[in-house]
């Protein structure tokens, strides 16, 4: 038999593989409130505002010890105690506004990571691609805490940096949730 397979260029960020997955949206209800980071403190600062919408009375610096910034696993297994976990969506390099109409659509919570510069194709000598930063997309509105007062909140079609590359998507879920990191 010949295999006529070939391969598909596209996929939704959160495509549905079995029928008894919970599927969301997960946290309609939530109230975020904007925090302003100090210093290169994105990652720990957005885990703080996430985990302060369950009703828990954190600050970045809970997060600070038990993290390390370059370790998605280490940002899902600080959010369990608050009851969230975090899951990869699917994407890849392209800039934030080929996704955002989707992640608007599903009405629901992510974190999205962008790189601040376009990145060079290869590391420099310490190892590093470049700069990158951390936003929380909650049902259409942009929380930035590299930004202080109303700035840092934004519509997400409207955000001032979506022409930035996309580092990572990860949607936020219940813990426990069969894709959670």
């Amino acid at each position: 038999m010949s295999m006529c397979w070939r391969p598909n260029p596209s996929a939704p960020l959160w495509d549905v593989e079995e029928n008894d997955e919970p599927v969301g949206p997960f946290f309609r209800d939530l109230q975020l409130n904007h925090i302003v980071q100090s210093g290169p403190t994105c990652v720990p600062t957005t885990l703080a505002m996430v985990a302060n919408a369950t009703g828990a009375d954190v600050g970045p610096e809970d997060f600070m010890s038990i993290i390390n910034s370059q370790s998605p696993h280490t940002w899902s297994k600080a959010l369990e105690p608050y009851g969230l976990q975090l899951a990869y969506c699917n994407q890849d390099l392209r800039r934030l506004d080929y996704y955002i109409d989707e992640l608007i659509d599903y009405d629901d919570l992510f974190l999205v990571s962008f790189y601040s510069i376009d990145p060079p194709s290869d590391p420099d000598v310490n190892g590093k691609l470049c700069t990158s930063h951390i936003v929380t997309l909650h049902r259409g509105q942009i929380y930035d805490t590299a930004k202080k007062g109303a700035a840092g909140v934004s519509s997400a079609n409207q955000y001032s940096r979506l022409e930035r590359p996309t580092k990572r998507i990860f949607r936020v879920v219940p813990r426990g949730h069969p894709r959670c990191l």
